[in-house]
């Protein structure tokens, strides 16, 4: 094998690692809402209780607020302390509004627990307010800037 041939196999290699770290995503989840209203408690995780707080409470300022809030239990990617921090790219299947969310909490419900503010944006077409829930697609992203 030469040079060439083995030094294109390692970096689709690692190419393939890195696509299995950061491009997990998955389809037709459920989405509810939570009313952690951070703004409301100048982005306090500690204040909110959330299970990320342990990890990032002493992040500042900029970087608390800089995406909305999501609780994360979802089909695909990491749970507990290794999904901490990450942001999300979630898609309203119904209607195709898309918001950046930072995975802050734990949930229960096989899915996502959007911060209110999220979910509202999200549901641009009020069906997810009637329903209780929305169904999203979501997919690990970047968080710009971090």
């Amino acid at each position: 094998m030469g040079k060439i041939t083995l030094l294109w196999w390692v970096v689709s290699l690692l190419c393939g690692v890195a696509t299995l770290a950061y491009g997990q995503s998955a389809t037709n989840v459920y989405a509810s809402f939570n009313l952690y209203l951070p703004e409301q408690h100048n982005w306090d995780l500690m204040a909110e209780s959330v299970y990320c707080a342990t990890w990032y409470a002493d992040k500042p300022l900029s970087w608390r607020s800089r995406y909305g809030w999501t609780a994360f239990c979802g089909p695909a990617g990491a749970h507990g302390e290794p999904s901490c921090g990450r942001c999300l790219r979630v898609t309203n299947t119904r209607t195709g509004a898309v918001q950046i969310a930072r995975i802050v909490d734990e949930c229960s419900n096989g899915g996502l627990d959007l911060d209110v503010n999220v979910f509202q944006s999200l549901d641009t077409d009020g069906n997810g307010n009637a329903q209780g829930h929305l169904i999203v697609n979501y997919d690990f992203v970047d968080c710009a800037n971090d």
